[in-house]
């Protein structure tokens, strides 16, 4: 043979050999005579890591609220003794104060009742009781409102307002009388208020057509109910007692119309007699 010849069967055997080679390296499919595709293996390090879920969990049941002990009716100093039932007598109003105007000063005079101290001034008005020196002391004059400063009592009455009637709003009525309550709300922390309703005037007082008049003391008297309501005190309605049918003063309970007699007194004293603070 030629060297050409045996150079070609050189070749032809290099190339069966390279084929056998290959198929050796491919991975067959034991059920099947071809072989099966090759995948690159990705590895594990490198594969992105799929997030983990939370595992389901049942939530747990609500516990049912822990048993409170029941507060107590009432704590030492935290609430006013109740007051009494009525009718109370005299000495009920020992430690009491009135504090008012000229229907005021009619009441110490003709009520009966002696045990309260009593203060007042003629024309008296929510302001001047703050700011006008007309009770006389050792010390000299002072305001109403100073001198019960300086007193000690477990309540106190008040009736103002008459005396406003002429004002042009009751913006500062409404106003000052907060004030005076706030006073003694401050100083004397554990006294019982009292704001009394503005009484009526007769009927022969309401043909005059001033402004001292049923209508406007009515819309006074809501100022008054208001003022009780903000700052917790008692409203006192005593003008239901000296109030006739036709929505005045009875005329047999008072002599100008304005200010009441002995009986007119009496009855605002049973009035209050019955309706203790």
């Amino acid at each position: 043979m030629d060297m050409a010849g045996r150079g070609k069967k050189i070749g032809s055997v290099l190339v069966k050999l390279g084929l056998l080679g290959l198929l050796a390296l491919m991975p067959t499919d034991p059920d099947m005579t071809q072989p099966v595709s090759v995948r690159m293996a990705v590895p594990a390090e490198a594969a992105a890591p799929e997030p983990e879920l939370p595992e389901a969990r049942q939530l747990p049941e609500p516990e049912p609220p822990a048993e409170t002990a029941e507060a107590p009716e009432s704590l030492p100093g935290a609430e006013t003794p109740a007051a009494p039932e009525g009718p109370v007598d005299d000495a009920y109003f020992a430690d009491a104060v009135f504090l008012g105007d000229s229907r005021t000063e009619g009441f110490s005079l003709y009520s009966g009742l002696e045990t309260p101290v009593y203060l007042h001034a003629v024309g008296a008005t929510v302001d001047s009781v703050q700011t006008k020196a007309t009770e006389e002391t050792e010390g000299g004059a002072v305001t109403l409102m100073d001198r019960l400063d300086g007193l000690e009592f477990s309540k106190v009455y008040i009736m103002l307002g008459v005396n406003e009637l002429g004002w042009p709003k009751t913006e500062k009525f409404e106003e000052r009388y907060s004030d005076i309550v706030e006073r003694i709300q401050e100083n004397h922390p554990d006294a019982r208020v009292a704001l009394q309703s503005i009484l009526p005037v007769s009927a022969k007082q309401e043909k005059k057509g001033s402004y001292v008049n049923n209508r406007r003391i009515g819309e006074y008297n809501e100022v008054v109910r208001r003022v009780a309501e903000e700052k917790g005190c008692v409203y006192l309605d005593v003008a239901e007692a000296v109030t006739g049918e036709d929505g005045c003063l009875m005329a047999e309970l008072t002599g100008d119309g304005i200010h009441l007699n002995t009986k007119g007194c009496r009855l605002w004293l049973e009035y209050l007699k019955e309706n203790p603070i």
